[in-house]
């Protein structure tokens, strides 16, 4: 009689904090395959990439721990802190979409999984969208049970297999509102703009931006991240039309969402070096004249 398998022990964190409907749907959905235990946010902490604090605050949960601390400092501290080993780091589900390459670095959804990867763990991150909303705002007025389900098959399927010897962190967007989407692998799409507003008189100003009166020679600086460029509409590329399937490639992470599909980027989160014989020319010459 052969000994059955052991469940997945599985970390589980997010970026929207521990009582975001997304986590809770992608709890219930992980039990099912593994030992799952939640070191989440106790705030919301979108958009914080992978920031770490070197003090946070721990409060026991139902389903772990709760930590005053970004989504790095979580998976930080689930790998290190905690008397437990894991096999695998989930993060999410984000309540928006986490695709293009300047949007998946500032990602605390994604930089939950580049801590786990820089400590020796695979993670998978999980972000939903929605075909026709795009954003899934306000969260509690969506069901995240279609991202979470996939998200569970692809966690039971990759683990034990080789793709983590190459691949560190899987980035994966998934649509709320598709029955059977297909599933496709993808990469980041570079698409990266900013916008600069300069105001000389803070009464320009929405009152929540303004933190002080401007005093002489001071100006106030608006830095606008322009991440889905020419998009229609607040970050939002959709309704789905030619003019955005043209912009975004096959076999690109925004183009899949554009078609409806489920978007799989595989990362690896070491940096690589890239090498020039140019640069190594001009750093040997100036090594000779310091010689």
């Amino acid at each position: 009689m052969t000994d059955s398998p052991s469940p997945l022990r599985i970390l589980l964190t997010n970026d929207d904090g521990i009582d975001a409907p997304g986590i809770a749907a992608m709890r219930e959905e992980l039990t099912a395959v593994g030992d799952v235990t939640v070191v989440a946010p106790a705030e919301n902490q979108s958009g914080v990439g992978r920031a770490r604090n070197e003090h946070a605050v721990r409060r026991d949960h139902p389903w772990g721990y709760a930590l005053e601390g970004t989504p790095a400092d979580c998976v930080a501290y689930g790998l290190r802190g905690l008397d437990a080993d894991f096999d695998i780091v989930v993060s999410g589900i984000n309540d928006g979409p986490n695709a293009g390459n300047y949007v998946v670095g500032r990602s605390g959804t994604v930089g939950a999984g580049v801590e786990a990867a820089f400590l020796g763990t695979p993670a998978i991150a999980v972000s939903s969208y929605h075909a026709r909303d795009f954003f899934c705002h306000p969260p509690e007025e969506y069901d995240f049970s279609r991202p979470a389900r996939v998200a569970r098959d692809l966690t039971e399927r990759v683990f034990g297999t080789d793709v983590f010897d190459e691949v560190d962190l899987l980035n994966v967007n998934a649509p709320a509102d598709v029955p059977s989407p297909r599933m496709r692998v993808t990469r980041p799409f570079a698409d990266y703009d900013q916008q600069v507003d300069h105001h000389a008189d803070a009464g320009a100003l929405p009152d929540g931006d303004r933190e002080h009166d401007l005093d002489d020679g001071e100006v106030y600086v608006r830095l606008q991240d322009i991440s889905w460029p020419d998009a229609v509409g607040f970050e939002n590329p959709f309704p789905l039309d030619d003019e955005h399937r043209d912009r975004y490639p096959v076999g690109s992470d925004r183009r899949a969402m554009v078609d409806g599909e489920v978007s799989v980027s595989p990362l690896a989160v070491h940096h690589g070096n890239a090498t020039d014989p140019r640069l190594a020319s001009i750093v040997e010459s100036l090594s000779e004249q310091v010689e």
